[in-house]
């Protein structure tokens, strides 16, 4: 017996979605500092979406640790915690080793276009580097990510992404001096390079170094840093 499927179309993102997207994307670009306070009303201004999915989206942000109310309608970006910080890093630290680990046991899991697309992309001659600013924070994003989603496991890969979007503002941060984006270039295709020769303890090595990095710099965050940063980014203030 043959049971016809239909595809279901794509589901628009629900009013909610659009402004939980839309105020997420302010905090990450820095538009919104930790600490800023906002109302309910500026976010209704901005997107021209009613209060209900506006509450509806911060809620959601709320329960992600990303913003705290304060009122019946006011709101503030969580402020820095600094151990909470160092905690998630020690968690993405895990979760990476354990992903390069895989790699390198299973070389048939780095033969697919995305390991293909990170050489390429982290391969680059220096004068065709990105410059500071938020495209070389997003593609070490995604080269984090896609090492971590290549093994397979997406249940991993999901705890590692919400791990990756809990310290985006501080990864940011990672990539205000075209020196550190020059290190970062060299030690990503360094890794690489480790994982695709199966040199399992050479490119875990290597990795964790390299997230210790950007961790050793949480602690020297200030507001200074932020705003001077936030300067750097092109995107619109609340």
């Amino acid at each position: 017996m043959h049971i016809k499927t239909q595809a279901r179309a794509a589901v628009p993102p629900s009013l909610a979605d659009q402004v939980y997207t839309h105020v997420k994307n302010e905090l990450f670009d820095l538009a919104l500092l930790p600490g800023d306070a906002f109302a309910e009303a500026d976010i209704v201004a901005v997107t021209g979406v009613s209060r209900t999915p506006v509450r509806q989206a911060l809620q959601r942000l709320a329960r992600e640790g990303f913003v705290q109310v304060t009122s019946r309608s006011g709101w503030r970006v969580r402020p820095f915690d600094f151990e909470r910080f160092e905690q998630l890093y020690d968690l993405r630290i895990v979760l990476e080793l354990a992903a390069v680990a895989r790699l390198c046991k299973q070389p048939e899991l780095v033969q697919s276009p995305a390991i293909e697309a990170l050489l390429q992309a982290w391969g680059v001659a220096p004068h065709q580097r990105l410059p500071v600013g938020r495209d070389a924070a997003l593609l070490d994003e995604a080269f984090h990510c896609t090492l971590v989603e290549a093994t397979g496991n997406m249940e991993m890969a999901a705890v590692h992404r919400d791990v990756t979007e809990k310290i985006s503002i501080v990864r940011r941060l990672d990539f205000t001096k075209q020196a550190r984006i020059d290190s970062t270039y060299d030690e990503h295709g360094a890794i690489l390079q480790a994982i695709l020769k199966r040199r399992e303890a050479e490119a875990c090595s290597m990795l964790k170094a390299h997230i210790e990095v950007s961790k050793a710099e949480v602690r020297k965050i200030t507001i200074h840093n932020l705003h001077t940063t936030r300067a750097s980014y092109s995107s619109r203030s609340i």
